[in-house]
């Protein structure tokens, strides 16, 4: 029969429900619990099945059903009668209530029986939405609550229409649909997780993302029908507007801010470069989140929500927020560069915001900065007095460093040329570069102010170069034997001089704009200036070096012993030449200045040692053997710094030629001739006084005192043709005006 083939078909579906629930063998575990809950739904069918059949059987009084349903054994014993027992004298009483004020106003909305139906199956409706959400099937949860929120947002409208200053009725089915909003609440936070980790979602499992989006745009439709029934009627159900969409934008943008902000994983304790790090990461997640949202998210909201500019800008404040408050930090110079390079440069550039795949939807033209310049001053000001102090330390240091290098007693380093050095231009001009190359990072003036910030310390710094290094010489004059490298370094001090204006110069080429030239001429000449008088002293000191060793041999010229055949000037020739090998150590300008000076100067102590007039001349004898001495001796002086000077295109004939000059006065044999070759002389060199002419007459030895008085006379008459290249020399040396005895014989 009809029957019993039924039967059997609710046998065979039931032993594939139970094969299909028990497919593993720990499933074994939870038999009891899937019969538990079979039974449950069992009970809820055929409850509903009751009511269903009484509700069918056209009784007429809202009293009979009650008594119906509340007599009736079968729905008593069911688990819906345990369930409701708290509700059901609510309900009665509700019941009794609203319908009775339904028909009374001819609404026929809902007949008492459907109205008993929706009342009595509230509860397993919002049991069954529950297990909906919890197993993330949202649309389908979502409908139900709807439909509910739609019965119950009908009724309380109904009861606003019959009476709306009663709130005690309308209190009563609030409360009895309170779980209705729990349950809103629990479909709510189930959607803010999916749009917290949208970006993760839209990869793994876009439709569900688009099921969100979707319940969300349900709920707005409701929201605006029921902001219109409010215009029209004053009434909106409790919970409306919901706002969701609203508030899923506030859920983004928290979410963007704490995303941005999780991104420091360490700290300057931790980790030097920690900013560096930091905003490294920042741009990576940036750049990812935004390429994610233009190529997958857009496409699961609809077009009005405009989400990817709304996304950018809440990345673009997020990330401004987040500047501002490491701006705000007590940040090191280098600290100050790295921000403001990633603010000023990175943000916009094709690592980020420029990349190719986010145009066009993003203009960086268009994005406002990322932190004021107010900020940006601020931060440049603070770096600037940061590394004008660090640049005055590491200057200060690497001058100290190189000081100690000086008293070595190994030789300093030489370049590929052979000139000594030390490494003190290199370093600092290292550091200048190194500063340079990160403030061009920024911009255009920051570097240009950072180089006019090294020039300016250069400056400083030169000066106190030049003090130590006078320093080094007044060390060395109190004990000559140490340091055991002097002339060696002071040689690298000198070279370094003309290392440091080069560096000058190729630093300005490579940093500064032409227009900026003139600014800094100034200063450039200061300093040149400064690097020449290093340099002058420098090579100065190293001639006293060398005249200390000559003195003895100077102090044996024009003495008994010197015109008895003494090899002073040999030695004097042996000892210059010597030291000039160091010398040759010396780069090429100051070197030429070197060998000039020293020629003079050899030539300046010969004329000296004759003015101090230590030897007369008995007789012509000795006389021509002392002039023929001289002549001898100014030609070695002549060879020997002709070359030294090789290839220098220096002019060293004309000092030997004033030895010579003085030598034909001294030779002389005919006295009547004396005046004419004294004058001869004068007119020369006219930069020779009168105690010169009576010192020179006195080693002579032949002259009486009026006829010197009339030579030098009648030479202050005589007219003057010097070369127009000499340089004065006689000005330098003093006659002593005692006559010194005859000590050295």
């Amino acid at each position: 029969s009809t029957m019993e083939e039924t039967d059997r078909e609710a046998v065979a579906t039931a032993v594939q429900r139970v094969a299909g629930m028990l497919q593993r063998p720990d499933q074994l575990d939870k038999v009891e619990q899937y019969r538990r809950r079979e039974a449950r739904k069992k009970a809820s069918v055929e409850a509903r099945l009751k009511v269903q059949s009484l509700i069918n059987l056209n009784v007429r009084g809202t009293a009979q059903i009650t008594l119906n349903i509340a007599g009736n054994e079968e729905i008593r014993k069911s688990h819906l009668h345990i369930m409701f027992r708290e509700h059901l004298l609510t309900i009665f009483q509700y019941f009794k209530i609203i319908s009775f004020k339904l028909f009374q106003n001819n609404c026929y909305s809902y007949s008492p029986a459907c109205f008993l139906v929706l009342l009595l199956s509230f509860p397993e409706i919002v049991r069954e939405t529950q297990d909906l959400i919890e197993r993330g099937e949202l649309l389908q949860a979502h409908r139900k609550l709807m439909d509910l929120e739609c019965s119950r947002d009908n009724l309380m409208y109904e009861q606003y229409r019959m009476d709306s200053k009663n709130t005690h009725d309308m209190n009563l089915i609030h409360t009895y649909f309170g779980d209705m909003q729990k349950l809103s609440e629990e479909l709510a936070k189930q959607l803010w997780m999916v749009v917290q980790r949208s970006l993760v979602t839209v990869r793994r499992d876009p439709t569900l993302l688009v099921s969100v989006v979707r319940i969300i745009e349900r709920e707005e439709k409701i929201d605006r029908r029921m902001l219109d029934r409010k215009k029209q009627t004053g009434f909106i159900p409790p919970g409306r507007p919901k706002k969701w969409k609203e508030k899923m934008f506030n859920i983004l943008e928290r979410t963007v801010s704490i995303r941005i902000e999780g991104t420091q994983a360490d700290t300057r304790e931790s980790d030097k470069m920690w900013l560096v790090r930091h905003l490294e990461i920042i741009r990576k997640y940036v750049l990812d989140d935004l390429l994610v949202a233009k190529t997958l998210l857009d496409q699961c909201f609809p077009p009005h929500y405009d989400i990817f500019n709304k996304l950018l800008n809440m990345y673009h404040q997020a990330l401004s927020t987040r500047m501002q408050e490491l701006a705000a930090e007590d940040l090191e110079a280098n600290e100050i560069v790295s921000l403001l390079t990633w603010v000023l440069n990175t943000y916009k550039s094709t690592e980020m915001m420029g990349n190719s795949e986010l145009s066009p939807e993003v203009d960086i033209n268009s994005l406002n900065p990322l932190i004021s310049q107010n900020v940006v001053d601020q931060l440049l000001s603070k770096y600037m007095s940061t590394l004008t102090s660090n640049i005055i330390g590491w200057l200060r240091k690497a001058l100290e460093t190189d000081k100690k290098d000086w008293i070595k007693e190994t030789e300093p380093e030489a370049d590929q040329d052979g000139y000594y050095q030390t490494t003190l231009p290199a370093i600092v001009f290292q550091m200048f570069e190194q500063n340079l190359q990160v403030a061009a990072q920024i911009n255009e003036d920051l570097k240009t102010k950072v180089l006019l910030l090294c020039l300016q310390q250069m400056n400083s710094f030169l000066t106190r170069y030049k003090d130590e290094a006078q320093l080094y010489k007044e060390e060395h004059l109190k004990n000559r034997q140490y340091p055991q490298c002097y002339v060696q370094y002071m040689i690298a001090v000198i070279n370094n001089c003309q290392t440091f204006k080069e560096s000058i110069i190729s630093l300005k080429r490579k940093y500064l704009k032409n227009d900026m030239e003139d600014t800094l001429s100034s200063s450039h000449t200061s300093m040149d200036a400064t690097l020449d008088i290093i340099a002058k002293e420098g090579c100065s000191s190293l001639l006293d070096e060398v005249f200390m060793d000559l003195e003895p041999h100077l102090n044996e010229l024009m003495t008994k012993k010197w015109l008895m055949g003494s090899n002073a000037v040999g030695t004097i020739c042996v000892t210059v030449e010597d030291y000039f090998n160091d010398f040759a150590k010396i780069k090429k300008p100051y070197k030429k200045t070197m060998t000039m000076e020293a020629h003079r100067r050899v030539v300046v102590e010969y004329i000296r040692a004759i003015m101090l007039k230590r030897i007369s001349f008995k007789n012509a004898e000795e006389r021509k053997e002392g002039a023929e001495r001289m002549i001898k001796e100014a030609e070695q002086f002549r060879f020997l710094f002709k070359k030294l000077a090789a290839g220098s295109g220096e002019d060293t004939e004309g000092l030997c030629d004033i030895i010579e000059a003085i030598a034909e006065v001294i030779k002389l044999t005919d006295p009547s001739l004396l005046y004419l070759e004294v004058s001869t002389l004068v007119s020369k060199y006219p930069d020779i006084r009168d105690d010169h002419i009576a010192a020179l007459l006195t080693v002579r030895g032949d002259a009486s005192r009026d006829m010197k008085q009339t030579i030098i006379e009648t030479l202050d008459q005589g007219p003057s043709q010097p070369n127009p290249n000499y340089v004065p020399i006689f000005k330098e040396i003093t006659v002593p005006t005692l006559t010194v005895p005859k000590l050295l014989k």
